[in-house]
């Protein structure tokens, strides 16, 4: 409490990074007091009635609603182009764009610039099943993931990670392409399968990062050794931001546990499951993993007050009527995390962060 003052003090968990500050509010009447209020990133996919991407949408076009309340949009980004402020200059008209050709936003007179598929500004974290499901077909699942991984041209970062029992960061976040396909083909199968347990610890590698960050999952069976609940694992993934992409064979199809799990993990945070039939499938899967992050419209916003310490509910809508009938893909809220305060001794300023 400031003398003759209260303040409210309401902090918003970033989606996108745990201990980050976006910006800082200081207190009403001293100077030595702030708080960091993060930013909530989102990812976000826009199709119409037959699964195609809509491009050249604008960040007028959007509304997100948290727990009832509209927000502002602060930032915006699609496919590959970096992030930009809305309180920069006003955007150029673009017209709405059914998949084909994703385009580059620029500045007017500009040329357009046509891209491939491909993922740029972002961070991203395969995490391959090396468990005792794997010992069938394990070459061809090496070479689809390797495959995936050269597509990835103008992806800022890749790591790669294995799991049986434990978890091996075989490759941290690098831009070497080539250190990470020497880790892919490095590795061996054998041992049970800790799924979930090793997922949390993946993401929880990611969220130490900023900007997009999305996990791609291979897994050739169920989770048989595991102490985490996937419920847990989703909510954690949702609340740090980062959207998990599983891409599973024929083993895990045949359990419907494992199915379900997959398909409401992803959905949960914006991603995907696909449950490939042979090899050919698996490259098809990760063609489409890509493909889909090349199209993803990026969102950010810094929460209006909100006393709502549980869970928070996210919804994106399409403004216009134009616009109706298109299908929105993201995920659909986050939990607030504990929060603590540090102290700066050179400053003797206080801030409010997460944990």
């Amino acid at each position: 409490m400031v003398k003759n003052s209260v303040v409210y003090v309401f902090l918003c968990f970033s989606l996108a990074v745990f201990v980050g500050c976006a910006s800082e509010v200081e207190a009403q009447e001293s100077p030595d007091l702030h708080v960091v209020v993060n930013m909530v990133q989102l990812n976000v996919a826009v199709t119409d009635k037959n699964g195609e991407y809509i491009t050249g949408l604008r960040p007028k076009d959007f509304v997100i609603v948290e727990d009832g309340i509209t927000e502002k949009v602060a930032t915006f980004a699609e496919g590959n182009e970096p992030a930009r402020s809305l309180n920069e200059s006003a955007e150029p008209e673009r017209p709405v764009v059914p998949n084909g050709e994703l385009t580059k936003r620029s500045a007017p007179g500009d040329s357009v610039h046509t891209l491939d598929a491909l993922i740029a500004g972002a961070d991203v974290f395969v995490l391959f099943d090396t468990s005792n499901y794997m010992y069938r077909d394990f070459v061809f699942a090496q070479d689809a993931i390797a495959e995936f991984i050269r597509s990835l041209e103008s992806a800022d970062k890749i790591a790669f990670y294995s799991y049986s029992r434990d978890l091996s960061r075989a490759a941290i976040l690098t831009a070497d392409r080539s250190e990470i396909l020497r880790a892919v083909r490095s590795r061996v199968a054998g041992d049970e399968a800790a799924l979930y347990n090793t997922l949390l610890l993946t993401l929880k590698d990611a969220a130490q990062y900023t900007g997009r960050k999305v996990v791609v999952v291979f897994s050739n069976g169920p989770d048989n050794s595991s102490v985490v609940p996937p419920e847990d694992v989703a909510e954690f993934a949702q609340s740090a931001g980062v959207s998990i992409y599983m891409i599973s064979t024929r083993e895990a199809k045949v359990e419907p546990v494992s199915t379900a799990v997959f398909e409401r993990m992803t959905a949960a945070t914006g991603g995907k499951a696909y449950f490939a039939k042979n090899w050919r499938d698996e490259k098809r899967a990760f063609a489409s993993v890509r493909d889909d992050l090349a199209h993803l419209y990026s969102l950010s916003y810094y929460p209006k007050a909100n006393p709502n310490s549980g869970w928070r509910a996210i919804k994106v809508k399409l403004v216009g009527d134009h616009l109706k009938g298109y299908k929105i893909r993201t995920r659909n809220g986050y939990r607030p995390q504990p929060s603590r305060f540090t102290s700066d001794s050179t400053t003797g300023r206080t801030e409010l962060g997460s944990k």
